[in-house]
């Protein structure tokens, strides 16, 4: 089953007087490709938490976030009061020399200024990592239950698009011989105007429109085609990442389908091979979200 890369996890918990909030935001890359925001004091901990995205999500731009809000009275941002202090003074001082008040936007412009509220970090609780890793890991699940939707509503439209190319592909087929009697008829018609049909050697002229039509015989493009189509079909059914693999087999369709379009030299035939390609352009957006 095909996962997609598009996908969203989150996970919200309490502990001791904390509230989390763990967020996973993926979107779809070529390679893995992970931003972490977290709280200083769990930055530690941020090569695990690469890690364990790395293994359970393999590919796509990944957006983690760790949201922490205190709900007790304790905090860890603690004012300044001798830089504070020093700050109020300096101003007093300033105020007093140019005869200005001194009233409680003094203070205001004080706490404004750099180092008046410190920042202590307790040590990690290795109890309330162990309570966060696991939300993560739950976050991380329910991202992939959102890719797997995700994947199976791709696949459904991956596989629709693979099946209007090979209905296109066999309604080629009744269009070949008269393609080529058309040709034998243009080129007759061309050598009666030249007024030269007389003295044409029928022999070497039936030898030169086989060498001829050879050349826009489209029996390999179309049997290499419905190859592709049916691994392209199978690698869709199996596990596991898939994503780059179908990039490689439509680009291979692309090149027998346009290869089918240059060699047509058919009006009926070339309007198939665009709409072929309308459904294969589908298929390769599609496919840039596949994991």
């Amino acid at each position: 089953m095909i996962k997609s890369m598009t996908g969203y996890g989150k996970a919200e918990f309490e502990f001791g007087n904390k509230k989390f909030t763990l967020e996973i935001k993926a979107l779809n890359s070529k390679q893995l490709d992970i931003n972490t925001r977290i709280p200083a004091l769990y930055r530690e901990k941020d090569i695990q938490i690469r890690k364990e995205l790395s293994e359970k999500l393999v590919r796509g731009k990944v957006d983690f976030n760790i949201y922490m809000e205190n709900l007790g009275e304790e905090s860890n941002s603690k004012i300044n009061e001798p830089i504070l202090k020093s700050y109020f003074n300096h101003l007093n001082e300033i105020s007093n020399s140019l005869k200005l008040p001194v009233n409680e936007s003094t203070l205001e412009i004080a706490m404004r200024l750099p180092d008046t509220v410190k920042t202590e970090y307790k040590s990690l609780d290795e109890n309330e990592w162990k309570v966060i890793f696991e939300n993560i890991q739950k976050a991380i699940n329910d991202i992939n239950q959102f890719r797997l939707q995700e994947g199976k509503a791709m696949k459904v439209d991956l596989n629709n698009n693979i099946e209007s190319i090979k209905k296109l592909l066999s309604e080629i087929e009744p269009f070949e011989g008269q393609r080529i009697e058309s040709i034998r008829a243009r080129i007759t018609e061309s050598l009666e105007s030249l007024k030269i049909n007389g003295s044409v050697d029928q022999n070497r002229f039936e030898q030169e429109l086989i060498f001829y039509l050879e050349k826009l015989d489209i029996n390999e493009e179309k049997v290499r085609l419905t190859n592709h189509l049916l691994f392209f079909n199978e690698v869709l059914e199996n596990p596991g990442s898939s994503g780059k693999k179908l990039g490689f087999i439509s680009q291979e369709i692309g090149r027998e389908i346009n290869t089918i379009g240059s060699k047509a030299n058919d009006s009926s035939i070339q309007r198939l091979v665009v709409e072929m390609k309308d459904n294969l352009e589908r298929v390769k957006e599609q496919v840039l979200n596949v994991l």
